[in-house]
């Protein structure tokens, strides 16, 4: 059984790390992207903020590799600031990405995953839905949305045979983590803060979020739907105490 898969935002990232981790279990995927990735995958060029565009990339992705099995919604965008450090356009562009990106493909991918009998869908979250960051009021504000969206869609589509969870990663060593650094004053201490925020005392990997979210979408999990999973080395869960006031 050769499942077939679309991935979002698959050109880099967690996105290309997942695609090449299902391609690598033996699935067909396509990798929806402003910059989509060559052999092995099937490259759509598509933006996700244009529904018209969507809707005819899927059917192309669709067509393409014989159906739709599997959703991957993880193109998305960043953003830093407090809540009155973002302007209007801004907010309406990270939610059009983050939020309205996702609703898109969703709906133009439903008709195809209704004929699946292994029907999955994982949206890429963030530690950002469930813990207050410093200046990631807008970036957490679309993620929280993505996590209830998972929940509602969940319940929404489980008599359709669709299972629907989502992944939340922690900081994670990525080309969009990569830019935030090379920005800051001092890069070095800034990769230092953000490791140290982590309990396990560095960022997440793109290829620990991919098997994550791999799992959730193959059958193995096909008891587990309305799940939120973390993939943030100990971030949203552990409470632990300095290193100098021992055990």
């Amino acid at each position: 059984m050769s499942l077939k898969a679309i991935v979002t935002g698959g050109g880099s990232g967690i996105g290309l790390a997942t695609a090449t981790l299902l391609a690598g279990r033996g699935m067909r995927v396509a990798c929806l992207d402003l910059h989509p990735p060559g052999e092995p995958f099937i490259g759509v060029k598509v933006d996700v903020t244009d529904d018209a565009a969507v809707r005819q990339a899927v059917e192309e992705a669709a067509e393409r590799l014989g159906g739709i099995d599997i959703l991957i919604n993880n193109a998305g965008i960043g953003a830093q600031g407090t809540v009155e450090d973002n302007g209007d356009d801004e907010w309406r562009k990270v939610f059009d990405v983050n939020v309205f990106g996702l609703v898109r493909v969703t709906r133009a991918a439903l008709p195809h995953l209704r004929r699946s009998e292994h029907a999955a869908i994982v949206n890429t979250c963030s530690i950002a839905a469930t813990a207050g960051l410093p200046s990631r009021a807008l970036y957490s504000a679309t993620k929280g949305a993505v996590q209830s969206l998972t929940l509602a869609m969940a319940a929404d589509h489980i008599h359709d045979g669709i299972r629907v969870n989502c992944v939340n990663p922690g900081t994670a060593d990525t080309p969009w983590v990569a830019r935030l650094l090379d920005a800051a004053d001092d890069p070095e201490a800034e990769r230092a803060a953000l490791n140290a925020r982590q309990p396990m005392g560095r960022l997440v990997s793109a290829e620990e979020v991919a098997a994550a979210i791999a799992y959730l979408a193959g059958p193995e999990a096909g008891a587990t739907t309305g799940t939120a999973l973390a993939v943030d080395g100990g971030m949203q869960g552990l409470r632990l105490r300095p290193h100098n006031q021992g055990r």
